[in-house]
């Protein structure tokens, strides 16, 4: 009979190899579990849709189930990450809770780079892309010696289009403050040249 041993190595973060050796040992994370689980590298986000006293029995159980799975695989989630999103006015606001943990409730969430609160409110996400863009612009401004349009428009195109265009099929601005914030930056821009 073998016995069990503490699990002394692992994958240093960030290498290469974390992201396949993920989904190759959780593969069969999701077994049996009700609620949608999307995974992305090494992150798994559990979603479920709560419009009766029984779907909140559902995501308990999932939770209670997927904490079954980490202790039969050896596999320790980091919990300080487990976040609730409750997304819809009304609300009752439920605690969730693996192991008797309870998890923490956020106003909003970052999700591959993107803000969203409760609401769907994408300012968070519209200011944050606009200083972003305006560093670059500053950056721009006290290094380069030449503000001909050959320099300045590929730098332009390259770095700060790039990020008011990051994932904008999903955050695009709806509110006018939001779309005026960011043609500011391409206002300030075109002013450089």
């Amino acid at each position: 009979m073998y016995k069990q041993r503490p699990v002394m190595s692992g994958v240093p973060q960030d290498l290469v190899l974390g992201p396949p050796l993920f989904y190759i040992f959780g593969g069969d994370m999701g077994s049996g579990v009700e609620c949608t689980l999307s995974k992305f590298a090494d992150d798994t986000k559990m979603c479920g849709v709560v419009n009766m006293l029984e779907a909140r029995d559902v995501i308990q159980r999932d939770l209670e189930r997927l904490e079954r799975w980490a202790c039969v695989k050896l596999v320790k989630f980091n919990k300080t990450k487990f976040k609730v999103l409750h997304m819809v006015w009304g609300n009752a606001m439920q605690k969730y809770s693996p192991c008797r943990e309870g998890i923490e409730t956020s106003l909003e969430k970052k999700d591959v780079r993107v803000f969203a609160d409760k609401k769907l409110n994408m300012t968070c996400q519209c200011v944050l892309v606009a200083q972003k863009a305006n560093r670059l612009l500053c950056c721009f401004q006290s290094s380069m010696v030449s503000r001909s349009m050959e320099v300045i428009l590929p730098l332009y195109t390259a770095l700060v289009r790039a990020h008011l265009e990051s994932s904008v099929q999903l955050w695009s601005p709806q509110h006018r403050k939001d779309t005026d914030l960011l043609e500011r930056g391409q206002k300030r821009a075109t002013k450089m040249v």
